[in-house]
């Protein structure tokens, strides 16, 4: 069998239990990570929110990081992904990038919106801003999963530095 695993060299997970994300999680140890969010019924509004701190349990803050956002209709891998690019000025971008965005419902052009992934670089926050958090909150079912990628320090799984502390 050709291939190589991706869990430590590639990317490292973090599913978080409950949508409303309140574990912290450090961000430095990659070049970025997709934050994928999702509801399981349309029409159950739902809110992604990133905040960042310089401390684990620090105070969080918002982080308007959220620009090109992919979105999709369905939750079962049955719908292409699709895009809503950032453009400064424009709707829902009205005041640059963002740290929340509402989705599922007719809000922030993302009406039929059933999962959504933002991509976030550490270039995009500043230091000494080590950790964010994500939630996902409102809609029925919400669900959050956090992937950081391109790591910089390629480990075996059993030995990835832990993320949350």
């Amino acid at each position: 069998m050709a291939g190589m695993e991706a869990l430590g060299r590639l990317v490292n997970a973090i599913p978080v239990v409950g949508a409303s994300g309140n574990t912290g999680f450090k961000f430095r140890g990659a070049s970025g990570v997709a934050v994928f969010a999702w509801v399981t019924a349309t029409g159950a509004t739902s809110t992604l929110s990133i905040t960042q701190s310089n401390a684990y349990g620090g105070s969080y803050v918002a982080a308007p990081v959220i620009k090109n956002v992919y979105w999709s209709t369905a939750i079962n891998g049955t719908a292409v992904w699709n895009k809503l690019t950032y453009i400064n000025g424009t709707a829902p971008f009205t005041n640059g990038p963002l740290s929340s965005l509402t989705f599922a419902n007719a809000a922030q052009n993302l009406p039929t919106a059933l999962a959504v992934c933002v991509q976030i670089f550490t270039s995009e926050l500043s230091d000494p801003n080590n950790y964010l958090m994500a939630a996902n909150t409102g809609g029925t079912g919400s669900a959050l999963f956090v992937l950081p990628y391109d790591l910089v320090h390629q480990r075996a799984p059993a030995n990835l530095e832990i993320q949350s502390s």
